[in-house]
């Protein structure tokens, strides 16, 4: 049996109205003996956007210190073996496929999402690794997302903004307290840099638990300088390249990062690593090999999976630092995302959009409504059949820059696509 029949056969078990709560996971954990109770040492990360960059970052300097590292991160974006690093490598098939099996087996005809029971196969897998470490991504919310289960050695919170807004409420301040719903009794919170409401929501709860907090402006300063990634904080100053993962986002993703790991007692040269050797893809990547780069040659081709407002933001700040080129989006988004939101940062950085529907994504937008969207923001919009189509009609013209954008699903179809091998 593989883990895709497994995966399949987990997707029948969705209950058919997604309520937040942790007691299906508690269950499941149970019938399995709490392996959530042997993990090796947790961080734990929650935020609307940075999360898996920041974690990207960690993950790179604690391995420079020569530690094993577990990281689990989610959506996969082209196989689902990608939500799972045991001490530094992808899950084999094989023990990807034994976990599921053990979890879906253990779990037997009861109700239990698709992220829930997948988490606990993770959960499972990590329990029985060797490992120093253990890297968990929150997938939605935190307070009551099923990484939520374990009391974690640090606590970082990324940047709160606008998104899932059906589940975790209409303001950042209601947002930001189901971020904060991962901070523990006197477990140290890395924070990074916050609308007001929403580091006055997380002050709040972590005075509440006594949770040190470790703030971005108050307990930590990072910035450029000359070219150079220059961050403080109460121990000293470290003079470091820039992020190796573009845009000015990743400064501050950066600072988060070294924080967390400087409170952990990494060396400087792990710093370094977090921010020379990090590998995070589908944000704000560029392609150089493949099917999709050699159709749209002689442009170059992006790559990014952001999805709400303030990853628009982010996106439009990066293509404004990059060599002016013209540039022009290929993008496809889900029906559940403020795609006006998103768009509108865009529409002055982009000469023109072409709209494209996700393939096998049932809750995508048709690629029309999206074109009219974009147009009502003041983009140059037109519609487009497939990736390939809106590619090809850049074939063979003016060097120009292309961003496929909108969706991780997105991201996850163009990568299987322009995967060469």
């Amino acid at each position: 049996m593989t883990s895709d029949l497994i995966l399949q056969r987990m997707m029948t078990l969705h209950p058919k109205v997604i309520d937040l709560t942790l007691d299906r996971v508690w269950r499941l954990l149970a019938a399995l003996d709490n392996p959530h109770d042997r993990l090796p040492p947790v961080i734990h990360i929650a935020g609307t956007n940075g999360k898996g960059s920041t974690q990207a970052m960690m993950r790179a300097g604690l391995e420079r210190d020569g530690a094993a590292v577990h990281a689990y991160t989610s959506p996969h974006l082209a196989r689902f073996h990608e939500r799972i690093r045991l001490a530094g490598d992808l899950i084999s098939e094989d023990a990807l496929t034994r976990v599921l099996d053990r979890a879906y087996t253990a779990n037997g005809p009861e109700p239990i999402t698709y992220f829930e029971i997948t988490t606990v196969a993770a959960l499972l897998a990590f329990a029985e690794t060797p490992a120093d470490w253990t890297l968990l991504e929150v997938g939605l919310g935190g307070r009551l997302d099923a990484t939520n289960v374990m009391t974690p050695r640090l606590c970082v919170i990324t940047p709160v903004d606008l998104d899932h807004q059906s589940f975790l409420g209409d303001t950042i301040a209601q947002i930001a307290g189901e971020k904060a719903g991962i901070l523990k009794r006197g477990v140290p919170c890395v924070v990074g840099p916050q609308h007001p409401q929403a580091l006055e929501v997380i002050e709040e709860r972590a005075a509440r638990l006594g949770a040190p907090l470790l703030a971005y402006g108050q307990h930590w300063h990072v910035g450029v300088e000359r070219d150079r990634l220059v961050y403080q904080d109460e121990t000293g100053l470290l003079d470091l390249p820039l992020p190796n993962l573009p845009g000015p986002h990743q400064i501050t993703n950066a600072g988060a990062a070294i924080a967390g790991l400087r409170h952990l007692g990494a060396t400087d040269a792990a710093c370094e690593a977090a921010v020379t050797r990090a590998y995070w893809p589908a944000r704000m990547e560029r392609l150089t090999t493949g099917p999709l780069v050699d159709l749209a040659a002689p442009a170059e081709l992006w790559l990014d999976g952001g999805h709400n407002p303030a990853a628009g933001r982010m996106i439009a700040q990066t293509l404004a630092a990059l060599p002016r080129k013209p540039t022009h989006l290929v993008c496809g988004m889900l029906n559940t995302k403020d795609i006006a939101g998103y768009l509108s940062p865009l529409a002055s950085v982009a000469d023109s959009l072409t709209a494209v529907s996700i393939p096998d994504e049932a809750n995508t937008i048709p690629a029309d409504e999206t074109a009219r969207i974009a147009a009502s923001v003041g983009m140059m919009a037109r519609s487009a059949d497939s990736v390939q189509d809106a590619l090809a009609s850049f074939a063979g013209g003016d060097p120009v820059r292309i961003l496929i954008c909108g969706s991780l699903y997105l991201a996850g179809h163009v990568m299987r696509l322009n995967d060469a091998g």
